[in-house]
């Protein structure tokens, strides 16, 4: 069953809780991380493994995700700064609980790499919010791999 969420904004990424913030360096430049995450949306499943489909909606203004267990995501673009900041908005979800999720990807130079940022902000039932909370470890986890995997998918593709 579908469930619509609360189209919310940007602004909702600084004041949602819980929010979840990760980051990482890597050693692709902004350019070629901003591409791999905001042009190459097929190639996510091949770094982020919770992913098995991503792929453009609505002449590139939404995405249609989905996860490994079922779980499936309609999304709007909310920004698209290249080469510094992808966001987007869920607008709709299989997943029980959500009332609003908004990601958003930071890029900053590092030295000849990228320091990447991921924000995951979301509200929801009480019991969504207490999972999210417990799980905070677990996306932290998910966010390093994939982040690793992508620098080496994007090292690869270099040489």
């Amino acid at each position: 069953m579908a469930r619509r969420l609360s189209p919310v904004g940007l602004d909702f990424i600084e004041t949602a809780a819980p929010r979840h913030v990760f980051a990482r360096e890597v050693s692709a430049p902004p350019e070629a991380v901003y591409r791999a995450l905001a042009d190459d949306l097929a190639g996510w499943p091949a770094w982020f493994t919770a992913v098995t489909q991503c792929r453009p909606t609505d002449g590139g203004k939404g995405r249609e995700v989905r996860l490994k267990g079922g779980t499936r995501f309609r999304e709007t673009i909310l920004a698209a700064d290249e080469p510094v900041r992808y966001a987007y908005r869920v607008d709709v979800t299989n997943a029980p609980g959500p009332r609003a999720i908004v990601e958003e990807w930071r890029l900053t130079p590092a030295g000849t790499g990228t320091r990447v940022q991921w924000t995951f902000a979301a509200d929801g039932t009480p019991p969504f919010r207490l999972v999210l909370r417990l799980s905070r470890a677990g996306l932290g986890r998910a966010f390093r791999d994939a982040v690793t995997a992508l620098d080496r998918r994007l090292t690869a593709a270099k040489e």
